[in-house]
């Protein structure tokens, strides 16, 4: 009895100590990759398409938040 609830104890700590955490950071990074490849796709087929290089930037704009366009702007991407 004493090892099934020591095994129990033990397997409660992994869980909740280290694998949790580490799936929560997995799922951050994948969301990131996954706007990432999403936003290269989109930029590729409207360079395919011969759309405006402008209309382009501002449509690959509208995939960042308010917060991350604030960002670019104040490192020089983008002219405006």
């Amino acid at each position: 009895m004493a090892i099934a609830l020591i095994t129990t104890l033990y397997g409660s700590i992994i869980a909740n100590w280290l694998c949790t955490p580490t799936a929560a950071k997995l799922k951050v990074n994948n969301d990131t990759e996954v706007m990432i490849k999403e936003v290269t796709v989109e930029g590729l087929l409207s360079i395919q398409a011969g759309e405006n290089p402008r209309v382009i930037e501002e449509k690959l704009k509208s995939f960042l938040s308010p917060k991350m366009r604030e960002s670019m702007l104040e490192q020089g991407g983008g002219e405006e």
